[in-house]
């Protein structure tokens, strides 16, 4: 489909929250070696319950290698939910390399092809090249035969901003304004960007995403909105922590701020899981903890906010933690309508995300 020159906002399109209806889910299939342990075996059984999970309420369709296609069609072939194709991609991490959709009032969908590196390019990016991942909004939008929104030299990732539909977004400084995005650019220029792309009036500047989260901050990984005026932040009361001080500063920037339609936000906390380490797994099978640049063990950024919105349902990574059940309880209460499904989320996080990172909705125009 064509590549429109303006803006969806100029063209009345924008950005609709995840709570909205929705047509299906994209999705990628874990293979790369050095993101995934054990040949990638064990990252695939959990894959695989986090599509079945979501297939019982929507459809959803998984892009996979030439190498991989007939491995994933074959393990994905018992549900009529969900359909594979061949899409080449450097890794599976769809809300980022994905397209952003947008609609119009009279029954439009256009998508927005953000400019990819890999989380920081050669200053600290996640892989070396990235030039797959970076075809991935254009391919899917000319599968679903959609107009697309092209930001060539302006970086974004969809796990790095959340919205209400209403108007107002939500990001962290910590990674829009890092220096190994879009350091040619301010914050004004940047929430030009978003405004004009996203059609958003209002945007909450927090301070910082979770300790240690490898994507320099997402805010999908730490707060997110569950309906116009309400967010989720993550929480934690532990003061040796090293969320300790991240939670309190965004909680402070909350409190004080006002959506695009004057409302105070209401803030429900979300405890933060148990600490979770990297691990390392030899050509033995032993498994030893990962050190980080001080020493000790690497903690990763693992997140019960890091959950998926579908049509009648909520997916949220669980991770053997006395917190999972008190995780479930929070989301049923603060989605009554939905049905709330927790999945393994752990080795997930061992290749740096969780679901809400491997996925993306298309909304239903």
């Amino acid at each position: 489909m064509s590549l429109r020159s303006g803006t969806p906002r100029a063209d009345g399109f924008s950005m609709p929250a995840e709570w909205a209806p929705q047509t299906q889910i994209w999705m990628l299939w874990p293979e790369r070696p050095d993101s995934w342990r054990a040949g990638a075996l064990p990252a695939r059984a959990a894959f695989l319950e986090v599509v079945r999970a979501i297939a019982r309420f929507e459809p959803v369709t998984v892009g996979a290698s030439q190498k991989q296609f007939q491995n994933a069609s074959a393990q994905l072939a018992e549900d009529s939910n969900v359909r594979v194709i061949e899409m080449s991609n450097d890794d599976i991490w769809m809300r980022d390399c994905g397209p952003t959709f947008v609609i119009e009032g009279k029954g439009g969908l256009a998508a927005v092809d953000w400019e990819f590196n890999a989380w920081g390019g050669h200053l600290g990016g996640a892989y070396p090249t990235w030039d797959l991942d970076n075809q991935v909004a254009q391919k899917v939008a000319q599968l679903e035969r959609v107009p697309r929104y092209a930001t060539p030299g302006f970086v974004l990732e969809g796990g790095s901003i959340h919205v209400d539909g209403e108007g107002t977004l939500v990001t962290t400084t910590e990674c829009l304004l890092h220096p190994n995005r879009n350091p040619q650019l301010g914050q004004s220029e940047i929430e030009r960007y978003l405004r004009d792309y996203l059609a958003v009036d209002t945007i909450i500047w927090l301070p910082e995403g979770l300790y240690n989260d490898e994507t320099d901050g997402h805010v999908d990984n730490f707060c997110c909105f569950v309906r116009p005026g309400e967010v989720l932040l993550c929480w934690t009361d532990d003061e040796s922590d090293p969320n300790y001080s991240r939670c309190r500063s965004a909680l402070a920037v909350l409190e004080r701020s006002r959506d695009a339609r004057g409302r105070e936000l209401v803030v429900h906390k979300m405890p933060i899981p148990s600490p979770i380490y990297a691990i390392l797994e030899s050509e033995g099978g032993a498994i030893g903890q990962v050190p980080d640049e001080s020493g000790q063990p690497e903690r990763l950024a693992a997140s019960y906010v890091n959950f998926l919105i579908v049509n009648g349902g909520i997916i949220v990574p669980g991770f053997d933690d006395p917190m999972d059940s008190v995780a479930l309880e929070l989301l049923q209460t603060l989605f009554p309508e939905r049905e709330v499904v927790m999945v393994p989320g752990r080795e997930i996080l061992l290749g740096g995300g969780n679901i809400h990172c491997i996925t993306q909705q298309q909304p239903r125009p």
